[in-house]
């Protein structure tokens, strides 16, 4: 059985396991709506525009943000791979960081920023950079030492090293941190929505908790599951097979 059909089969037995706890009546229809209403309620918010805006103001603003993440954690990964001292100061510092849950910069960026999109940007950059400089510090510092030998050996030094050498020998743990980054950008700006109002998916799924409006919510999760499972299947996956296929780490087939 392939990968796709028992995905859908997968789903599908899922559909109908929520539709027969819904019959069983074990919760009142608003607590625990039924696959149809969910379905009914998606269907009105695309026909409305409400769900299409949402969603194409939150990609505009994780794009945006996941951009500058990577813009920052990848270069600062580098140098935290490096140099034993930056990651003895900096990288400790990083490390602890990221333990903290991204939300728990939004009261900061409120008071430094204001109500702006900045302050969802910051906090979305927050909740991504730190994984992308980790990933990229620990495969600059897994980089085989012969290749650095043989490489400096040929004459090899400064960004020469780092461009022809440490960043390809990195890019499987960089863009392991790229993944993840993604996921913690994309969890952030939820939350930072959810909080803030906007016009993201966020607030659409706000909305719904203010009205008791269960079939809007579920049907606002499902899109943003949806859109982290296209992104990866479309954007990491593909890129991770080229990866592992370059470096010999899986078969072509």
């Amino acid at each position: 059985m392939s990968s796709t059909r028992l995905r859908l089969l997968f789903f599908a037995g899922l559909i109908v396991l929520w539709e027969i706890l819904v019959r069983l009546h074990l919760w009142p229809a608003y607590v625990f709506p039924s696959p149809l209403a969910v379905a009914r309620s998606l269907f009105d918010g695309i026909l409305s525009g409400m769900v299409p805006l949402a969603v194409l103001t939150s990609l505009r603003r994780v794009a945006l943000a996941y951009a500058g993440s990577l813009l920052i954690g990848i270069p600062l990964g580098l140098l935290l791979g490096r140099s034993r001292m930056l990651q003895d100061t900096l990288g400790t510092l990083v490390l602890g960081l990221q333990a903290l849950p991204s939300i728990c910069w939004l009261p900061l960026a409120l008071l430094w920023f204001g109500l702006s999109e900045t302050a969802i940007a910051f906090v979305v950059v927050m909740g991504a950079v730190l994984s992308i400089t980790l990933s990229t510090a620990d495969g600059v510092r897994n980089t085989p030492p012969l290749y650095l030998r043989a490489a400096r050996t040929m004459g090899a030094r400064g960004w020469r090293l780092y461009a022809g050498v440490i960043l390809p020998s990195a890019l499987p743990a960089i863009l392991s941190g790229m993944k993840l980054g993604w996921s913690f950008a994309w969890r952030s700006l939820m939350a930072a929505e959810l909080l803030y109002v906007s016009l993201g998916l966020g607030q659409v799924l706000t909305l719904g908790r203010e009205l008791n409006d269960m079939a809007r919510v579920l049907a606002v999760m499902l899109v943003i599951v949806t859109i982290g499972l296209l992104t990866d299947y479309a954007v990491f996956r593909p890129a991770e097979r080229r990866v592992r296929q370059r470096w010999g780490l899986q078969g072509n087939a």
